[in-house]
């Protein structure tokens, strides 16, 4: 959350991205619903194309941008350390330290672990921002200003107050629906912009509650498009430079036309306050989440069922693709959609219904963009060859997220040593690969990820079982011109690939 209120928020958020707070979000798929909410009337500055002063656009919109409040439940430290929640709570009778841990308790200290006889449960209050879509009551805000609450405030510009309603949330892309019922009010709000047409260089204004001090207006320009943050697979971030502060989630950035382009939801910043690198979600991801939420409270998205990483140009040589362009696939060990369509573990997807695939995140957002149930047709790279392949996908919101404990392979015995790659190597107790007992720290596996522990399954997607077969599976790719050999590796119940330049290459 991007206020200074509660500690719970403090521990939420990652020292990098420190303001607004960012929502951890998993893997497969972007946004749902191709439908966009239809409002009329939303207000108007200007007509398209032509520029408004700054002035024009904040005296708009500002009664549509509201300050958010939320009150949660505090969890007192003493109430969730069991026996000894407190080191002082052992001290003997008579120590002169214990007068200052009964100050306020007339009875004394609580026994261990238990609440003083007077105290009563506490509850913090969170502050953010958000604004109406709809002139009777809807309003947009971030999945992290309301989390956790249990009432919600909407304060106007004008000092009204009015009680809301949680309808949905997503924490994959951050953003939550709520609702105002006032059956006599008619409220100004705003609408969306075409983000696509939103260019670095444009001017920006955001709108918000920085710090509980009620509506405050900055201005900037939009800085990069793009933004992958680390948030999640759907990072998509528009960075704007206008000031964006705690208090700020959930609140809009605005083209010279009123018009939302993103809303604000996370800064970089050592300090925790604004150093310019503002980031929003786009107007387009936003659009299709909040409708899925008005119509049904929820967002239910695609879901592929692979693990994926990008290809790098090591990567790319290794199986002979021509760019870095699509995403390596993992499978895990349980059935998928992917894996009951037959794509591999080695796969590398390289488009969906035939528009080009360039990275892993833009994958898992064209997958969620579709509903559960729909067959997709999946362009891979298999054995120097495309193929394509049909999937019915599944629905993310049904996943079971429990993952089965892997295990490491015992202490391996009989090592011997890959010669030209630093790599002592012995067959895996259960047949499947081979484990990896040492690395030569200065060797090209080492410096490209390679550990101790590490099991070879596969090598450019020939299983191998013992050293001979890696040594084969190298001479293989160096026969077909290769200058470097694709390593499956598992850790675990983890994949990933590496690509090690062939010896002599």
């Amino acid at each position: 959350m991007t206020n200074t209120i509660t500690t719970k928020t403090k521990r939420r958020l990652s020292a990098a991205v420190l303001a607004a707070g960012v929502a951890g979000l998993a893997f497969s798929g972007g946004v749902l619903t191709h439908a966009t909410p239809s409002f009329a009337q939303a207000v108007q500055v200007s007509p398209a194309g032509q520029s408004a002063g700054f002035a024009d656009v904040v005296e708009k919109v500002s009664p549509a941008v509201v300050s958010v409040r939320v009150k949660e439940k505090i969890e007192d430290v003493a109430d969730r350390g069991g026996p000894q929640a407190s080191p002082f709570d052992n001290l003997p009778e008579g120590h002169p330290l214990r007068r200052f841990f009964e100050f306020g308790n007339p009875n004394g200290p609580a026994a261990p672990g238990q609440r003083a006889p007077n105290r009563k449960p506490r509850e913090g209050m969170a502050q953010g921002s958000g604004f109406f879509i709809s002139d009777d009551g809807f309003l947009v805000t971030n999945n992290h200003v309301v989390e956790g609450g249990t009432n919600y405030t909407v304060v106007l510009n004008d000092g009204t107050e009015y009680d809301a309603k949680l309808i949905g949330t997503d924490k994959r892309t951050d953003l939550a629906l709520l609702k105002v019922d006032a059956p006599n009010v008619k409220f100004t709000y705003v609408g969306w912009a075409d983000d696509s047409k939103v260019r670095v260089g444009d001017w920006v204004v955001a709108v918000g509650n920085p710090f509980g001090l009620g509506g405050s207006v900055t201005s900037g320009i939009v800085s990069a498009r793009g933004r992958d943050i680390g948030a999640g697979p759907y990072d998509d971030f528009i960075q704007i430079d206008a000031a964006v502060n705690r208090g700020n989630s959930g609140g809009p950035a605005f083209n010279l036309q009123g018009q939302v382009i993103g809303i604000n939801t996370a800064i970089f910043s050592p300090s925790g306050g604004s150093v310019g690198i503002g980031f929003a979600i786009p107007a387009s991801t936003a659009q299709s989440v909040i409708q899925s939420l008005r119509d049904s409270g929820n967002v239910q998205r695609g879901w592929l069922g692979v693990q994926i990483a990008p290809v790098t140009k090591d990567i790319a040589e290794a199986l002979g693709l021509a760019n870095t362009h699509g995403a390596i696939v993992t499978l895990p060990d349980t059935e998928t959609p992917a894996t009951k369509a037959g794509i591999r573990t080695g796969d590398v997807i390289t488009a969906v219904n035939g528009e080009t695939v360039t990275s892993p995140r833009e994958l898992a957002r064209k997958v969620a963009e579709f509903k559960p149930g729909t067959s997709i047709d999946v362009t891979l790279w298999r054995d120097n060859a495309a193929k394509q392949v049909k999937v019915a996908l599944g629905n993310l919101a049904s996943l079971d997220e429990a993952s089965n404990a892997g295990s490491n392979s015992s202490v391996p015995v009989n090592p011997s040593s890959l010669r030209g790659y630093g790599l002592t190597l012995t067959p895996s107790d259960d047949g499947q690969g081979v484990v990896v007992t040492d690395v030569d720290p200065d060797s090209e596996a080492a410096s490209r990820g390679v550990s101790a522990g590490d099991t070879i399954v596969a090598v450019n997607g020939t299983q191998v079982k013992s050293q001979s077969d890696v040594e084969a599976a190298i001479k293989s790719a160096s026969g077909s011109g290769r200058k470097a050999a694709l390593f499956q590796l598992r850790n675990g119940d983890q994949n990933r690939f590496v690509a090690l330049p062939i010896s002599g290459s």
